[in-house]
């Protein structure tokens, strides 16, 4: 069992990259990171949770998704080609009907 140790807000630019399927991916941006460690202290990981809620090793991720990687994008940049759009979608939540 690992034990949360710290937990810091993510800046701008992060973003984790999920293969859906074989020639489809989606990255959403990283809303923070939290460092891990073993129950008895003897080793320790960063993890990004993002804004989807999903992060790698989760065992409750609906999706099935496969976790491939971080990458960073200078925000000046614009997001990656394959980045959810901001908004209720990309929290995982249904939207609400007006």
């Amino acid at each position: 069992m690992k034990r949360i140790v710290e937990i810091v807000p993510a800046r701008p630019g992060w973003y984790s990259r999920w293969r859906l399927a074989t020639e489809s991916t989606r990255c959403y941006q990283v809303s923070l990171w939290a460092l891990l460690e073993e129950a008895d202290g003897t080793g320790r990981e960063v993890i990004g949770v993002d804004c989807a809620g999903q992060w790698p090793g989760a065992d409750d991720d609906p999706t099935g998704a496969e976790f491939i990687r971080y990458l960073f994008k200078t925000p000046d940049s614009g997001p990656p080609e394959d980045a959810e759009p901001p908004g209720p979608r990309s929290a995982g939540f249904p939207v609400p009907a007006s």
